[in-house]
């Protein structure tokens, strides 16, 4: 079976990622605004076709997917188009700069019959994988809360990025990584009936916040506290869950966050000092490659695919809430 035709719309950082997570013979064209930034990218897969025009991308016939890479504020354009072309796509996270901008794309994907994938790509390291496995066990018993953090600290002129340009990118950190805790929460808890918090700029000169604090209920009375940061200085990712019977935590995602750790601490029935298992992922991040393969299966077998259009637009929805604004 050959493998599926990819493209590729934005071939910066992430669109270079996406590419090299591919399959052998899967990539077929790249589309940016800098030819030079698109040209890079392909020439390291020969007979690749460049594009400055991502319109003129999709008008080829024998594209399967669409990866879409851009810049938040061409996400659900770029997707919307792409679905209506027929394409199944895999759209960078957030999706859109709101859950407004996704509803034409649900929509159009529905009427279509292609498959979306939203990539949350923290789903899908070890750390993560092996977190449902324990939950789905049942050994800890039902989840109660979770606390989560995320943060880095910058660069110089961080503040002039496209991520500080709230007509670009929609909001700032917690459009950023905010929504990868938001999307985890929700993938163990469901959705959210309540979700409080407050953003501010504390170090950045940008028009868009450099720090977030959620509070997020369940109609079950679930808790996720979560806080996102471009102040941390030194990077940072925990994410912990709280259950009846023990504690799975997870530390770092690698590179610069650190060695990707799970420690599971399951209680005695003595109490006291838990039982304490650690599982560490020293080597490079897989979460890519996985991500693709699984959408390639959902694909091939009509399988639903996770996370969705549908979650993605209630995790913005969560975002909504905490900007204040009418959801």
């Amino acid at each position: 079976m050959n493998a599926m035709q990819v493209g590729i719309a934005g071939c910066g950082i992430i669109g270079r990622k996406r590419a090299d997570s591919l399959p052998p013979g899967s990539l077929n064209a790249v589309a940016d605004i800098s030819y030079k930034r698109a040209e890079n990218l392909a020439k390291d897969y020969p007979g690749v076709a460049v594009y400055t025009d991502w319109k003129e991308m999709l008008k080829q016939r024998d594209l399967d997917i669409v990866i879409v890479a851009t810049t938040n504020d061409w996400l659900a354009p770029v997707t919307l188009a792409a679905v209506e072309a027929g394409k199944h796509v895999l759209v960078e996270k957030p999706a859109a700069r709101n859950f407004r901008e996704l509803e034409p794309v649900i929509r159009a994907a529905e009427e279509r019959g292609v498959k979306v994938r939203v990539g949350y790509n923290l789903r899908c390291h070890p750390a993560f994988v092996k977190t449902q496995e324990i939950l789905r066990s049942g050994i800890l018993g039902p989840v109660l809360y979770i606390r989560g953090r995320y943060g880095h600290g910058g660069r110089p002129g961080y503040e002039k990025e496209w991520r500080a340009n709230p007509a670009v990118a929609g909001g700032g950190e917690l459009l950023d990584q905010g929504v990868h805790l938001i999307d985890l929460s929700r993938w163990i808890l469901g959705d959210f009936s309540k979700a409080e918090g407050h953003i501010h700029t504390y170090f950045w000169q940008m028009p868009v916040e450099d720090n977030g604090f959620l509070y997020l209920e369940t109609e079950r009375g679930q808790a996720a506290w979560l806080q996102v940061s471009c102040t941390e200085w030194k990077n940072l990712f925990s994410f912990e869950i709280f259950c009846e019977k023990g504690k799975l935590q997870v530390d770092g995602i690698g590179g610069s966050y650190g060695t990707e750790r799970l420690t599971c601490y399951r209680m005695l029935p003595q109490m006291g000092p838990p039982a304490t298992t650690i599982w560490e992922y020293p080597f490079a991040d897989t979460s890519w490659k996985t991500e693709f393969e699984e959408f390639i299966h959902a694909i091939a077998t009509g399988e639903p695919v996770h996370p969705d259009l549908a979650g993605a637009y209630e995790t913005l929805k969560v975002v909504a809430r905490i900007y204040g604004e009418r959801v």
